[in-house]
């Protein structure tokens, strides 16, 4: 009875698991993200990528810290898109990494900014973001801040055209 109470739970924790996979191996990507893109063209957004797997602990870090912390969740929310992009053993998406310019040569997690046109317009290597087992705010929010469609407007920027 025992043997079996402990197989129930490890099969329900499994499939909890997998349920909650932030990387879809079996996606068709180049589909999710065209209508991501689309998304974010009705909602005037951009297109946050973020490749990984489900396999890379800073991939699903990065999930928990901005999704945890209510200033960056807000950021998130007002301004993109997201698309979790996987790359795994079952799925490398070969072919929209190279489309991409091989982001994943940063390692992974990396972020992809896509306009509503479809443009890569930024590839962030997440290095940059750490701090310490995490991630900073400060450097995470000015990341996404900085590639926001009202940070890429002329008009946000007065001073520049007196």
């Amino acid at each position: 009875m025992k043997a079996l109470v402990i197989i129930v739970c490890i099969t329900i924790s499994f499939s909890a698991t997998a349920s909650d996979s932030l990387y879809h191996p079996k996606a068709d990507a180049r589909k999710e993200i065209a209508l991501a893109v689309a998304k974010a063209r009705a909602q005037n957004k951009q297109v946050l990528i973020q490749a990984g797997g489900n396999w890379c602990g800073w991939c699903i870090e990065f999930n928990r810290y901005v999704t945890n912390d209510t200033a960056l969740r807000s950021i998130i929310e007002a301004n993109y898109i997201v698309y979790h992009l996987n790359y795994s053993q079952e799925n490398k998406n070969a072919a929209i990494f190279e489309a991409y310019g091989f982001p994943n040569r940063f390692g992974f997690p990396v972020f992809l900014i896509v306009n509503a046109d479809g443009n890569l317009i930024h590839t962030q290597n997440s290095s940059y973001l750490e701090l310490g087992k995490s991630y900073d705010a400060r450097k995470v929010k000015e990341f996404l801040l900085s590639w926001t469609n009202k940070a890429l407007q002329a008009s946000s920027y007065p001073y520049l055209y007196q």
